[in-house]
């Protein structure tokens, strides 16, 4: 379902108030209590961009990874809200068919068909989007929510680290084989559901699959870090076209993986987690609004937000055509990278 806001545009946020408001978002962006909980989205609800029209997605198709708890899940309920023909993609099967049982009695009218896909096994993922591509005409939103942070360290069928393989691999590849379907839709957007971890990390390029010294958060924040370079590479690569290709950090929000792998963090934290819905909505909106988007395209609450701090040095271009020639070679697709 679609929660609907009172939004600045809703308010008549006045010319003069808007860079005071802008400097308070700024500003909490930076005070990551203020800004990446509860209390971020509540504020910014008073001022960010307005809601999308009731059926801003009807006739429209939209596929959702990691789709069967959490984030994804609102996803795939909002977008339903929203009009869309929804695509719940999940590894497990049975978990899958819950999910779309349970979006169909809670929006009526709601069209939801399940995936079965594991994104980390690359294998399934030529398979799948294979099979997928020759059922559906064109793709007007694709959201890669997938993601995990194992203790310990795992390998795919292809011997790729788990979380690497998750978050980087399958995702590029599903991008690349779908591009077809994305383009057919004539104005799609392509949304990696990053994390506000990202920031602690650089953009490793000489140990990709985490080989050495495996620590599951801080591979997180690496693979995280990666996301974004990678949209951002994706929408350089796709400038001049129509489909848009974005990252985002849904916040501090209170989920089964969140208390699954990080449940001390729960505990101190859980009076400010967002909720779901939350967590969720800047996906939502950036797929059904189609906003302008800069270099960088990381969004949160509604807003483009910087790739670095300030004390960071923003991405060396060398490093980041290494990181993506590897991503090509990985995967077996295209170099072709601006």
């Amino acid at each position: 379902y679609w929660r609907p806001s009172t939004t600045g545009s809703d308010m008549g946020i006045s010319d003069v108030t808007r860079p005071v408001t802008g400097i308070l978002d700024a500003a909490m962006d930076r005070a990551l209590v203020l800004g990446y909980t509860r209390i971020g989205s509540g504020l910014r609800r008073h001022w960010w961009p307005a809601d999308p029209a009731p059926d801003a997605l009807v006739g429209k198709r939209v596929l959702v990874t990691g789709a069967t708890a959490g984030i994804g899940l609102e996803m795939a309920r909002a977008f339903a809200a929203l009009g869309a023909t929804v695509h719940l993609l999940g590894r497990n099967a049975a978990k899958v068919r819950h999910c779309v049982a349970d979006i169909a009695t809670q929006v009526p009218g709601a069209d939801v068909v399940g995936e079965v896909c594991d994104v980390s096994d690359l294998d399934a993922v030529k398979a799948w989007s294979t099979e997928f591509a020759n059922r559906v005409p064109a793709l007007d939103g694709l959201v890669h929510n997938a993601g995990l942070m194992p203790k310990d360290r795992f390998v795919t069928p292809q011997g790729h680290e788990l979380q690497f393989a998750t978050h980087i691999l399958g995702p590029h590849l599903m991008t690349e084989r779908l591009l077809p379907l994305l383009r057919a839709a004539r104005g799609a957007s392509v949304v990696f559901v990053s994390s506000g971890g990202m920031y602690s990390a650089p953009l490793v390029v000489d140990d990709l699959e985490s080989d050495r010294d495996y620590n599951g958060v801080r591979t997180y924040a690496r693979t995280k870090r990666m996301q974004v370079v990678l949209a951002d590479a994706w929408a350089h690569r796709l400038a001049g076209g129509d489909v848009k290709v974005e990252s985002m950090h849904p916040g501090w929000v209170d989920t089964p993986g969140v208390a699954e792998y990080l449940p001390r963090f729960r505990v101190i934290t859980r009076p400010l987690l967002r909720e779901v819905a939350d967590g969720a909505d800047t996906a939502v909106w950036l797929v059904a609004t189609r906003p302008p988007s800069k270099p960088g395209h990381f969004w949160h609450d509604r807003a483009q937000r910087p790739t670095t701090f300030g004390w960071q040095r923003p991405e060396n271009p060398a490093r980041v055509r290494r990181f993506l020639h590897q991503v090509s070679d990985l995967t077996e697709t295209s170099k072709a990278w601006t």
